[in-house]
Parts: structure tokens; C-alpha cells; sequence
């Protein structure tokens, strides 16, 4: 398969990396060549420097036999025509990066008049996420999700608390039709294995049975849990803080948004109702403290800058706040976000980097899939016989942490596996990995290769 990505910014770095380990003929564009020769010496990718808009250059890549093209550059306009011209020339699915909010309101007609089969925006996914845990609580849009006979819950784990205190492999003891697949714990999700323990406090995933599960959910989902978010304070107005602004002023929440650039508050001023905006450093606390930090139901954090959005995240805790959201696009801050006990850390990286690549994988190998709290992607795979994980016990196949094998659908039986669980032609997989590592997904899927492979 062929796949050009157009623009090595951060997004396009991200593809590259999570696309590296499948298997594909990359092709990346960009018009900085330093940038170029420092990923090719990373990574097996062809560089060309060159500007993606061009007729010349994408004949140049011989863009008619491409089965992706992916415009990520900086530039929504650049990104528009790229993805139109490589349409035009013969590219079989073409996907633009869009972000300002001008072009919101007619992405229809982009995508018609210039003829792209999706177009996505970052900001837009951040603020999806963030939007439903302030406003629904549960990432799920009732606690439950289904696959066919296979349901994933969602719930508190006070609601059981035989299970707190109990690692994964009492858990399964005691309930063996269920497997836990995911913990959210202070803003992070973690894949669970047998020695990790359930802690109060902790947000649980689990999977069985669908009947079972609607049995359990009447034990755990006593009420739908609606956030209390009347009052959201925004820290940083670029488009994710307009965005959310926007979206949960139409809710009905009081929204408050500091942005420290006055020409940018005059912009947003004119743009929003109902929305108040305060000129001024986010990272001053006495004004924050002045605009009633104190009195906030949730706080958000979207600054351009990761040290602020965390440092100001854990300040709000600290002040009571009972909802604190910050958004972190360095890997790096990984140990420091779990420590910090702040709600909610999203990467918007993962989340618009796994939303592209549910289109490479395609409805035959990947029939379905959903982001628990944007930090980690459940899907549902379907094994053929060409592809490398079949005929193996899972104990075998090595799988590193941040993958689980949930539930194996076979015929009418569903089976919750165990380490000498083998997958065969023709079963439906569930599988769990952490967005920020979905790159391996494609060692599990694609038609060669070994399983295990270190990273």
C-alpha cells in the first residue's frame, strides 16, 4: 500500500511513526530539508523536498498510484488544494488537515467542490473529548458500548467495593465471564495485567457479555452521571479555547476564557456569545484567583505551551476544582502527568493521528472502534488468515503492556482469553492500545511479520 504524507510538522511526524510499523511505502513531503534528512536517517520513508501543492511535485511522487494521501502541513490552504490536486491526478483517498474556524461552516462544500474524502481538524476532535467528559461524564455515551454480543462498561470503581484492593487476577477469579481493560487513574489511562490492583478512585473499562454486562450496569449505573460544569474557566484562547468556548456556551455553562493577546480577545469577542473574555496571563494565579478560580465547577488548560497547561492544571486542583482538563502534546511528560492527579491529560497528536488511521485500516480488517478518554483505542478486528497473530497462544505473541487482547468472538461464542488462548481464521478480536502507541496495531494486522517485534 502507498501512502503519502504531505508535511512533516508534528502530525506528520506522528503518521510516519505509527505508520513505520506496518507495511507500507511511505512517501513524505516537506519544504524543509534538514527536517527531511533527519526522519529518513529514523525512519524507512522516501523524503522529497519540495512544495505539496504543486502539480509537478505530485507527479513527481507518482501521486496517481497512491492509495492515502495525507495534507497535514501548517496551512489549511495548502492542505485544501494538495489534497484536491492528488484527487484530481488519480490518489484513491485523500485526507486534509482543516483548523480555522472560518472554514467550519462550509466543510461540506470543501469536501464537494474540491472533491476530499475527509477532512479533519485537531482541534475539533480535543474538544469533542473534552466536551463529553465535562458534560456526560461517561466517554461512553451511556457507560456501555456494544459489539455485537461483546459490551464494554464504564463505572466508578467504588460501585463495587469487593473489587478495590484486588488485582486483576483475584478479579478474574472471582469474575470470570469479565476482563478490566482499562483503568483511568489521576488523568491516565492504563492497560491493566494480572498484578495491577484496583484502587478507589479509579474509573474501570471491563468487557464480557453483553447480557452480562446490562446486568452489571444495573448495579453500577445507579443514576446517568451529569457534570456539574455551570462554571468553566478556559486558560489560553487559540482555536481548541475557541472551540470549547463555543460549544459549552451553547450548552448553557458560564464559560470564562483568558487569552493573554489583545488582538486575539478582540477576535474572539466578536466571535462568541455568551462567552466572557478576559485579557490577561493565565499564568497569573491572583488573577485567576480575582476571576473566582474557586468558585470554577471545571478548568481547562490550552495554552501552545505543555509546562504551562500542566503547572496551571495542577494549580486549579489544588484551588478545589472538581473538573481539571489540560491538554499536553509531548510524550515526555508521561511519568509527570500520572503523579500530578489531575483529571483529564489529552493529546491531540494521538487523537487526530488515530482518527486517520482508522481509514488505513479499512472496515475489512478493522470493523469498529472507540477512544476511551482520548488516551487509549478499543477496536474490533477481524483475524484472517493472512494476517500473523492466528494459530499462536497468546502468552506467545509477546505483546507489550500497552496492548490487551479483550474478548475473542467466535461463531455464537464469545470467549475472554487467557495466556493459552489461540485466535483463529475467521474470529472477531477486541483489542485495547494506548493511542500514543496505535503504531503497533499495525504489526497485529498487517499480512507479514512477527509479533513482539521490540519498539
Amino acid at each position: 500500500m502507498k501512502i503519502a504524507i504531505l508535511g512533516a510538522g508534528k502530525l506528520g511526524l506522528r503518521l510516519v511513526e505509527a505508520l513505520s510499523d506496518g507495511d507500507y511505502d511511505i512517501t513524505l513531503v516537506d519544504t524543509d530539508e534538514v527536517k527531511l534528512n533527519t526522519i529518513a536517517q529514523q525512519y524507512d520513508v522516501l523524503t522529497v523536498n519540495g512544495d505539496a501543492k504543486t502539480v509537478e511535485l505530485l507527479n513527481e511522487i507518482h501521486v496517481s498510484d497512491t492509495d492515502f494521501v495525507f495534507s497535514v502541513t501548517t496551512s489549511d490552504d495548502t492542505n485544501i488544494l494538495a489534497a484536491s490536486f492528488a484527487k484530481t491526478l488519480g490518489a484513491k483517498y485523500v485526507v486534509a488537515r482543516v483548523r480555522e474556524p472560518e472554514h467550519m461552516n462550509q466543510l461540506n462544500f470543501i469536501k464537494d467542490h474540491y472533491k476530499i474524502d475527509m477532512l479533519i481538524n485537531p482541534d475539533l476532535l480535543i474538544t469533542g473529548e473534552i466536551y463529553r467528559y465535562l458534560i456526560e461524564k461517561y466517554t461512553l455515551s451511556n457507560g456501555i458500548y456494544t459489539f455485537d454480543r461483546i459490551a464494554l462498561i464504564e463505572f466508578d470503581s467504588e460501585k463495587l467495593p469487593d473489587m478495590v484492593g484486588k488485582s486483576l487476577s483475584e478479579f478474574r477469579a472471582i469474575m470470570p465471564g469479565f476482563i478490566i481493560i482499562g483503568i483511568s487513574r489521576n488523568g491516565k489511562i492504563l492497560i491493566p495485567h494480572g498484578a495491577d490492583r484496583v484502587e478507589r478512585g479509579d474509573i474501570i473499562y471491563l468487557i464480557g457479555e453483553k447480557d452480562e454486562v446490562f446486568k452489571l450496569s444495573k448495579k453500577v449505573h445507579s443514576r446517568f452521571h451529569h457534570s456539574n460544569a455551570k462554571n468553566v474557566m478556559i486558560i489560553g484562547g487559540g482555536k481548541t479555547g475557541y472551540y470549547l468556548a463555543e460549544r459549552l456556551s451553547e450548552y448553557g455553562s458560564k464559560v470564562k476564557l483568558i487569552e493573554q493577546s489583545r488582538d486575539r480577545c478582540h477576535y474572539l469577542t466578536n466571535k462568541l456569545r455568551n462567552v466572557m473574555v478576559i485579557n490577561g496571563d493565565g499564568t497569573n494565579i491572583p488573577l485567576l484567583i480575582d476571576e473566582d478560580l474557586d468558585s470554577m465547577d471545571a478548568f481547562v488548560t490550552c495554552t501552545g505551551f505543555d509546562e504551562e497547561n500542566l503547572l496551571l492544571a495542577l494549580t486549579a486542583k489544588n484551588h478545589g476544582v472538581e473538573d481539571v482538563i489540560s491538554k499536553v502534546s509531548h510524550e515526555s511528560y508521561k511519568e509527570l502527568i500520572a503523579k500530578l492527579g489531575i483529571d483529564i491529560v489529552l493529546n491531540p497528536l494521538d487523537i487526530t493521528a488515530s482518527t486517520i488511521l482508522r481509514a488505513v485500516r479499512g472496515s475489512k480488517r478493522v470493523l469498529s472502534s472507540v477512544l476511551l478518554q482520548g488516551q487509549a483505542e478499543i477496536m474490533e478486528i477481524y483475524a484472517s488468515d493472512r494476517i500473523s497473530m492466528l494459530n499462536t497462544p497468546l502468552k506467545e505473541l509477546n505483546l507489550p503492556d500497552y496492548v490487551i487482547i479483550a474478548a475473542i468472538r467466535r461463531g455464537g461464542e464469545t470467549i475472554i482469553p487467557t495466556g493459552d488462548t489461540i485466535i483463529r481464521d475467521g474470529d472477531r478480536v477486541i483489542v485495547v492500545c494506548l493511542v500514543s502507541e496505535i503504531g503497533y496495531i499495525e504489526q497485529l494486522v498487517r499480512p507479514t511479520g512477527r509479533i513482539g517485534i521490540s519498539r
